[in-house]
């Protein structure tokens, strides 16, 4: 897997993360109560990961993805079937037979977010 796209992945992994903890007050609770966990310092390292992984981009991908993230939650999508599961819209048969490795960075012509095959 192309290493700009693995990072793309923890971004996006560490986002839904940090909205569960930041929105969710049950799991607040869960976390401070049966983990012994400070949800504020928790919140604290995500962020400071999250600042460390988007360095590690490549500036126009990561230009690309704080656009994207601005309008979804997730940026990064899989191809499955021949289509983007942001926006359902079937792949070019030629992108998705090039996607299928997952050596280059690609995105949904439709819906601009960025794709990779599962297995």
């Amino acid at each position: 897997m192309h290493p700009q796209l693995e990072v793309l992945l923890q971004i996006q992994d560490l986002k839904g993360q940090q909205r569960e903890l930041a929105e969710g007050d049950d799991a607040r609770q869960v976390e401070a109560e049966e983990f012994h966990m400070n949800v504020e310092d928790a919140l604290r390292a995500i962020d400071q990961k999250l600042e460390e992984l988007e360095g590690e981009l490549d500036p126009p991908i990561r230009a690309r993805y704080k656009r994207m993230s601005r309008s979804y939650h997730r940026v990064v999508v899989p191809v499955i079937g021949g289509n983007c599961f942001g926006c359902f819209v079937s792949i070019p048969t030629s992108v998705s037979s090039d996607i299928r490795s997952n050596d280059r960075i690609h995105h949904c012509e439709n819906c601009g977010r960025f794709l990779y095959v599962i297995g």
